[in-house]
């Protein structure tokens, strides 16, 4: 069993294991800097580091929507690289057994540009396990699979299945 942070953006709940999670914040607004992708908002100060931040309804090509209580900061750390998830929510750390992951439907992960890794399944509930690494990565997103297909920096295990 290995520990994940369940997250919600745009009703969908993802899961990602808290090694790769250095904290969770509530969101207080972020400093927009010119010339950056669309999906980065900005940078923000979180414990007096400025880190950049992602919001994964850009990333994911969804509209954004205002920021309510609930709307969180999850700083994560991928080879070296500090970077703040911006989410609807987040209030949930569960075990998941890795034995239990299903990787995606091709259709999915094609349509998806491989952000998403696998699935897995926790009684009526189907969390996405993202492929933190892709999300984070600088490489065009665009919503076209192809953008990804020769990045060499990606390599992640096959899921069990």
């Amino acid at each position: 069993m290995t520990l994940h942070v369940l997250f919600v953006v745009a009703d969908v709940t993802y899961a990602l294991p808290v090694e790769n999670i250095l904290q969770m914040e509530s969101f207080m607004g972020a400093t927009r800097v010119p010339g950056t992708r669309d999906y980065v908002i900005g940078v923000a100060t979180v414990r007096g580091k400025v880190v950049p931040v992602i919001d994964l309804r850009l990333r994911f090509g969804l509209p954004a929507v205002p920021p309510t209580l609930d709307t969180r900061l999850i700083v994560t750390e991928v080879g070296g690289r500090v970077i703040a998830l911006l989410v609807d929510s987040a209030r949930e750390v569960i075990p998941l057994d890795p034995s239990q992951n299903q990787p995606a439907p091709e259709m999915v992960g094609e349509r998806s540009a491989g952000l998403v890794r696998g699935m897995h399944a926790q009684g009526p509930r189907l969390l996405l396990l993202l492929d933190l690494p892709k999300v984070l990565s600088e490489r065009a997103y665009d919503h076209d699979p192809i953008a990804f297909l020769d990045d060499e920096t990606q390599h992640r295990p096959a899921l069990p299945g």
